[in-house]
């Protein structure tokens, strides 16, 4: 991780990015949260905008030490589908594989933020290996997902080493990274990094992003090298109050994915992680954020927005609906993207009813 990344009051207060006198609060945050803020995304930050959308991502606020009854430790269950350390096996053909729980920075509204952090662990060589004799002994996995933590964090060395022996597996097809490290530190986007990511399976990359504003140039000559070097990009975001909850920062953010070769993936709603609540939308709001985006912006747009059940029971869509049945057997009423209702079938023109 960058030397220079900024890690508590002293840092982002002598930075500009927080005011001397928050520094008490920031300090309670960060005793209990890690707080971490590279240069990369310092300079994205608009000094002058008390409501900059990407800082109110990564800046510590008191607001996080307001806990809610019904926010949890472990918001999506992974302990609950942890066979060994290091595994997470929630469906059956894929599997999460965290080989450390460090990142370049910390989201202020991470659903691991518990459990991660500058000293969490790293997997031992021996816990590697028994993660590895999991995936190796059970065929039916055809995924690898990893995660942490930020898995691009790792040494080139380490991480060809893990790549070239998940690549091994006969019955693995598919290895997706997830990774904050293109808009984070994109300088970490090295020749040496790319090598590594080398492998004959299917290696897909999801980026993190929240916000067309964290697009700058580093960040679009990271994500071009990526493609260059032929690796798919899917975008991973989180809907965040303050941050991207209106029609036009969605479609800003996808238009901007799209146009650096990254395909909106997934749309998640906020999970019920501790000291988060001041992040979250109401899931009626979600669903209409994204019907706006139907028809007005191109489906290499749209993403699936879905929502995490608590307590480890699966992700599942929240799309709206756009088709209801109505009343009669095999008749429908289908909404248009502008909101108009339509039957379907439609009614029979005059001139093709039977006897007309």
């Amino acid at each position: 991780m960058a030397s220079d990344t900024l890690r508590d009051g002293d840092d982002l207060i002598a930075a500009g990015l927080l005011p001397t006198a928050s520094r008490d609060d920031i300090d309670a945050v960060a005793a209990r949260y890690a707080v971490a803020v590279t240069p990369d995304i310092a300079a994205l930050i608009d000094r002058d905008d008390p409501d900059d959308p990407v800082a109110r991502q990564y800046l510590p606020h008191p607001a996080e030490l307001r806990d809610m009854p019904e926010e949890r430790a472990d918001p999506i269950g992974d302990r609950r589908w942890s066979p060994v350390k290091g595994i997470v096996h929630r469906y059956a053909d894929r599997v999460l594989l965290t080989p450390l729980h460090a990142c370049a920075v910390y989201c202020r509204f991470c659903f691991r933020r518990e459990t991660v952090g500058p000293g969490q662990a790293v997997l031992k060589p021996s816990e590697i290996a028994a993660a590895l004799d999991y995936i190796r002994a059970n065929s039916v996995i055809w995924e690898v997902i990893l995660t942490g933590g930020d898995p691009l964090l790792l040494a080139p060395r380490r991480l060809a080493a893990l790549i070239g022996a998940l690549s091994d597996i006969e019955h693995v097809a598919v290895i997706r990274i997830h990774s904050r490290i293109p808009m984070a530190e994109p300088g970490r986007i090295s020749p040496a990094l790319l090598a590594a990511l080398a492998t004959d399976k299917a290696l897909w990359l999801a980026v993190h992003a929240n916000h067309a504003n964290e697009f700058g140039a580093p960040q679009r000559a990271a994500l071009a090298r990526l493609a260059r070097a032929g690796i798919p990009l899917v975008g991973q975001t989180v809907l965040l109050k303050g941050v991207n909850d209106s029609a036009a920062a969605l479609e800003a953010l996808f238009r901007t994915m799209v146009a650096n070769r990254v395909k909106p993936y997934y749309l998640h709603h906020p999970d019920l992680a501790r000291g988060t609540s001041h992040f979250r939308v109401d899931i009626a709001a979600g669903q209409e954020l994204t019907a706006r985006l139907r028809g007005p912006v191109s489906g290499l747009c749209q993403p699936t927005y879905v929502l995490d059940i608590p307590g480890g029971h699966g992700k599942v869509p929240l799309t709206p609906r756009y088709a209801i049945p109505a009343g009669q057997a095999g008749r429908w009423s289908v909404r248009d993207p502008s909101g108009r209702s339509h039957d379907y079938p439609p009614a029979a023109e005059p001139d093709s009813v039977p006897g007309a």
